[in-house]
């Protein structure tokens, strides 16, 4: 392990971190975005690196260059003391350094990438896993490899700002990675015994949890955890709301795909109107109100219509991409923005928009369909010249640092609320110096406003709909697709 010093201060709440989980092998720093995660666990690493041969850091594929630059902010460490895997990384070619960054989601998709992390660590090794809210589902394959092979570390800790986004139930995987001590239970199933509620008509579905206080007590001595408000003096953030009204086109696609839900509901003779069945309502009537609809066929549909794709695609007039030009208009020139979206469409459309208007060195994107070393361009052509920063909000949600930026436009929203906060905070934290704007583009229609509604309260859209299905009958169900 080289040895390193740090080049910057800690904040009096990152001391406090440090001081926390300093004293336990193992610990968890949950700590909300913005607050400088990063910089506790550089600290914690090199109080101890005279105890430990090397970090081997798991964190999401997105974040690895961000959490490269953040060792060479924060350290005096060199480009050859830090190796970050790619495709080509093996057992044979991998170097001997002190720094290991690893993409989380490779650890289920890469045979080698896994066999490689495994060799790696030893019982002196620390290991980091950022962002561990991506190993909350207990039965990944991801999980299970990066919790299996981190089981001979001595040193463990992980990092993350929402622990709990679907509740009690993403805690069993993140404590068992730190040691199955902690809560006392060697299984998931004898975890759910104890403390999760199952709905008798969904299966899977959780309704209520129990017990949590014990939880909370069980995990206090290995946790630190603060939030925003508590630990920092942040410009306020200010919102706006722009609405718009559907074309008639729309407004008839609309209406038609809740008439089409309803039938295919109907035929299935099934009492039940499934979370799956919800979650396509309500993409689809979302799609609609964004300019387009990627019609689902099936195989009567296909012969019928003579089609042979899966899929046929709709396209109609956006009012959604006029107001978001004319909310550009309103932002002074020099004053770059971030605009979240939620579909590959979506973003497709905007970058057209914004080329032809601005020229193609003013936007820069991020999502799923640009490769690593392509996302890192982005990012850093959108810190030195380009004006607007368009993201797929799924792809670009976590870890990323964008204080360059003080308006935020949300072109259209996700379901979970976890997802919203994490958008939002790419700019709404720690060296941030001004307030940040963020407008929703909103329409005047049952699916937006039950979005809103649903995030307003910190919520879920699709599982707030569903708690309402079950509690009424058929025809009411009905009623309440209706009035989407």
């Amino acid at each position: 392990m080289t040895n390193f010093e740090t080049k910057t201060k800690l904040m009096p709440h990152q001391v406090d971190a440090v001081n926390k989980l300093l004293p336990t092998r193992i610990g968890g720093c949950f700590a909300e975005m913005g607050t400088g995660k990063t910089r506790i666990i550089i600290e914690l690493v090199k109080l101890r690196q005279h105890k430990i041969d090397k970090v081997v850091y798991f964190c999401p594929v997105s974040l690895k260059e961000t959490v490269r630059q953040q060792l060479f902010i924060h350290t005096d460490l060199t480009a050859a003391d830090i190796y970050v895997f790619d495709d080509k990384t093996t057992e044979q070619n991998v170097p001997e350094t002190s720094w290991y960054i690893i993409g989380i989601e490779s650890m289920s998709s890469s045979s080698r990438v896994v066999l490689t992390a495994n060799k790696l660590i030893t019982e002196n090794t620390f290991v980091i896993l950022d962002e561990s809210s991506y190993i909350k589902g207990h039965r990944s394959l991801r999980t299970e490899r990066i919790t299996e092979i981190s089981k001979r570390a001595r040193y463990r800790s992980i990092l993350t700002g929402t622990p709990l986004s679907q509740g009690v139930v993403d805690l069993f995987s993140q404590m068992r990675f730190l040691s199955p001590k902690i809560l006392g239970y060697n299984s998931f199933y004898s975890f759910a015994a104890n403390h999760l509620e199952y709905s008798e008509k969904f299966p899977g579905m959780i309704v209520r949890a129990h017990n949590t206080e014990y939880l909370a007590a069980k995990i206090k001595p290995y946790v630190y955890q603060i939030t925003k408000e508590e630990c920092l003096t942040l410009p306020k953030k200010l919102y706006e709301t722009r609405y718009f009204w559907m074309t008639e086109e729309q407004d008839r696609w609309y209406s038609y795909i809740k008439n089409q839900i309803l039938d295919e509901w109907e035929m299935a003779e099934d009492p039940d109107f499934s979370s799956i069945m919800i979650f396509r309502l309500f993409s689809s009537l979302q799609q609609v109100v964004s300019g387009f609809w990627n019609e689902r066929l099936d195989k009567i549909q296909r012969r019928k219509k003579r089609e042979d794709k899966r899929y046929k695609f709709h396209e109609f007039d956006n009012p959604r991409l006029e107001v978001l030009d004319d909310i550009i208009r309103d932002i002074p020139k020099d004053d770059k923005i971030i605009i979240f979206c939620k579909f590959q469409y979506d973003l497709d459309s905007i970058q057209k928009m914004l080329t032809e208007q601005f020229g193609i060195d003013s936007v820069a994107i991020f999502c799923g369909k640009l490769s690593e070393k392509e996302r890192n361009e982005q990012i850093a052509k959108f810190k030195s010249e380009s004006r607007f920063f368009i993201i797929n909000q799924a792809s670009g949600g976590h870890g990323l640092t964008l204080n360059e930026a003080h308006y935020v436009i949300f072109y259209n929203n996700g379901f979970k609320y976890s997802e919203r906060l994490q958008a939002e905070d790419r700019c709404h934290r720690i060296g941030q110096e001004y307030p940040v704007t963020y407008i929703d583009i909103e329409c005047r229609c049952g699916i937006d406003e039950r979005i809103s509604k649903a995030l307003s309260k910190k919520g879920n859209a699709v599982a707030e709909f569903r708690h309402e299905v079950e509690k009424v009958k058929k025809d009411r169900i009905k009623e309440l697709i209706k009035a989407l």
